[in-house]
């Protein structure tokens, strides 16, 4: 396995490479601690390419945080995928959580990361802002298919709780902490008054 200090697999093309090198270093140690310089050495590639790819850091993090996302995005359908019952895809979501927090090699939300260091960055913000709508829309469909009476109200208090658990996790990387929002949220789909 390729660590961040060790040069990214050289195949693939200069856009792979650079991408990858961008997602393991940007992911291991922050978008503002890592220069683009150093991107370019971990890539293996000449610094043309990558303004000829990318056109500058700014589109380079965001097509890092977009591929975060795209992967997020389907280890969530996955985990949903596997059920029918709309109670059971909700939880799937919190599922989909564990099993990203279950991998040794994650240490945190990138987008939750990145925030953090650029709160002003219109790139970083507009991404984050795509990663949590989709949360929204993970339980929207399911919540309104239970016949929810206030189906946004719960839409709100479980993509609070999954923020939630995202922060918890950050600061205590405990997987009892995902099973018990996981528990939660199961009372507050039971609980929720329906139509």
């Amino acid at each position: 396995m390729t660590t961040a200090t060790a040069p990214a697999h050289r195949s693939g093309t200069a856009r792979d490479r650079l991408l990858r090198a961008a997602d393991e270093l940007f992911y291991a140690e922050g978008i503002n601690t890592v220069g683009i310089d150093r991107v370019i050495e971990h890539a293996g590639v000449a610094k043309a390419s990558l303004y000829s790819t990318f056109g500058g850091k700014d589109q380079l993090i965001r097509a890092y945080l977009l591929q975060r996302h795209e992967l997020r995005k389907a280890r969530v359908e996955r985990h949903q995928a596997r059920h029918i019952d709309p109670r059971d895809r909700l939880l799937a979501v919190f599922d989909s959580y564990a099993e990203a927090c279950a991998d040794p090699t994650y240490h945190g939300c990138p987008f939750l990361a990145a925030t953090g260091e650029s709160r002003t960055d219109t790139t970083v913000r507009e991404i984050a802002a795509v990663t949590r709508e989709f949360t929204r829309d993970c339980f929207r469909a399911d919540v309104e298919r239970l016949g929810v009476s206030d189906a946004e109200e719960l839409v709100g208090q479980l993509a609070l709780l999954y923020d939630g658990v995202v922060v918890g996790w950050q600061m205590e990387a405990d997987l009892v902490t995902v099973s018990r929002a996981r528990e939660m949220a199961a009372v507050m789909i039971d609980r929720a008054p329906r139509s």
